[in-house]
């Protein structure tokens, strides 16, 4: 069997793939949008056809980089976290599919909070069980016969057969990754048991791509289809290996922190969430800080501008919290948490000074909880995302958190995803 791994990312804003030979050498990569939907009634084979899509473009890609599609042994799918849809036993939905912003569901948290034990991840009126739970009041119960996630549905799809995720995707529908089950109190919540999928570790192989799939695509019916994961585990796998102390920091539109540590460390109620990924846990939060927030004041010609005129070595006085909107999530879950950028100086290289370190000192933060929760350190933190380009804010945040701070050769989510396949194949 052939050592080419193919990664596929279904992202918020498209699909990305690539596929990488048994060294983790990036052989080709290719993009696809989505289809044009009613975003009130997504229809889940969008997102196939947007995967097949990309396929078929990976495919040219990969012919040009002189590799036939029958050279691919190993196949993993990412997706956006706590999207999902019910399918009949044919894969086709019986439901619209809910992405992970579709909020909105009290009734559902409400019955999803009499019967949970603890305030985890499957809580809240924007949860995916509470999603889960909306589709099955508006599908079809007698033809519904798997709950799917964004990659679950796409890995189904490639295999020819439902039933299957994996522990990052299903600890968003109330999975217990520890016990390695589903817990007794889902059913109580009116949730149909035979819904459930079965879970697997990330990277597990779990059968060959169904033949019309190998015939369509050109793929060898051999070539394994593993367990997925999560986009944005997927982007953490990417930029650096899974082993302890491990921390990736993703300066987008907001701030992403995750780390590996020894033991599960959950604390739902400051927004730290804790996956299960390789010998480790993956714990991690996002806040909303970020560019989101930097966008508000400066474009971003503005600010490569300015940044050219700050001292990174010099810590600036002015004590920020910058939100692009009232309310944050990690590390303090506070919805009417009011963005602090006052006083502000007339100079606007010292005004974007205070905003970069503010948001340096709320990433600190971000690992501060982390270690007081006995997750430990991070020797070095790793950087994705647009903003790691930023030299001087690179600079201010290594000074900031005491610890080096390196930039990631890459992180996209479509080579995390082929990794994880390529390891564990």
């Amino acid at each position: 069997m052939s050592a080419l791994a193919l990664g596929l990312d279904l992202g918020s804003s498209g699909i990305r793939s690539a596929v990488i030979d048994g060294t983790g050498r990036v052989l080709s990569e290719a993009r696809a949008a989505y289809p044009a939907t009613d975003p009130d009634r997504l229809d889940a084979m969008g997102w196939w056809d947007g995967a097949a899509a990309c396929l078929d473009a990976q495919i040219a890609a990969l012919a040009a980089a002189g590799h036939r599609a029958d050279e691919i042994g190993h196949i993993a799918v990412d997706g956006t976290s706590g999207s999902v849809v019910l399918v009949d036993e044919a894969l086709v939905p019986v439901t619209r599919a809910l992405l992970y912003s579709a909020g909105g569901f009290a009734d559902e948290a409400a019955r999803i909070a009499a019967v949970a034990p603890d305030p985890h991840i499957a809580r809240g009126p924007g949860s995916a069980l509470a999603r889960a739970l909306r589709l099955v009041a508006e599908g079809d119960a007698g033809r519904a016969a798997h709950l799917l996630h964004q990659a679950d549905f796409i890995a189904a799809r490639l295999m020819g057969r439902g039933g299957h995720s994996d522990a990052n995707n299903a600890l968003k529908t109330g999975y217990d990754p520890e016990a390695g089950a589903w817990p007794g109190w889902i059913a109580r919540t009116g949730l149909p048991a035979h819904l459930l999928p079965r879970v697997h570790l990330p990277g597990a192989a779990l059968a060959p791509v169904a033949p019309e799939i190998a015939a369509r695509f050109g793929l060898s019916p051999e070539a394994t289809v593993h367990a997925g994961t999560t986009d944005s585990i997927a982007a953490f796998i990417a930029a650096a290996p899974p082993t302890p102390g491990a921390a990736v920091t993703s300066l987008g539109t907001t701030l992403a922190i995750k780390m590996m540590v020894p033991r599960r460390i959950d604390r739902p109620e400051i927004g730290l969430y804790a996956h299960r990924l390789g010998p480790g846990w993956l714990v991690g939060g996002a806040s909303n800080t970020g560019g989101g927030a930097l966008l508000r004041h400066f474009t971003p010609a503005e600010m490569t501008r300015l940044s050219a005129r700050i001292d990174p070595d010099r810590p600036s006085p002015l004590d920020y919290y910058p939100l692009p909107a009232p309310g944050e999530r990690f590390p303090a879950n506070d919805p009417a948490l009011p963005s602090r950028t006052e006083p502000r100086p007339d100079d606007d290289a010292a005004f974007l000074h205070g905003l970069l370190e503010g948001i340096a000192r709320i990433e600190a933060a971000c690992y501060d909880a982390i270690a007081e929760m006995g997750g430990g350190r991070p020797a070095v933190v790793t950087t994705a995302g647009g903003g790691a380009a930023n030299e001087t804010w690179r600079r201010i945040r290594a000074r900031v958190m005491g610890r080096p701070v390196e930039i990631a050769p890459r992180s996209e989510a479509a080579i995390g995803a082929a990794m994880l396949a390529l390891r564990s194949g």
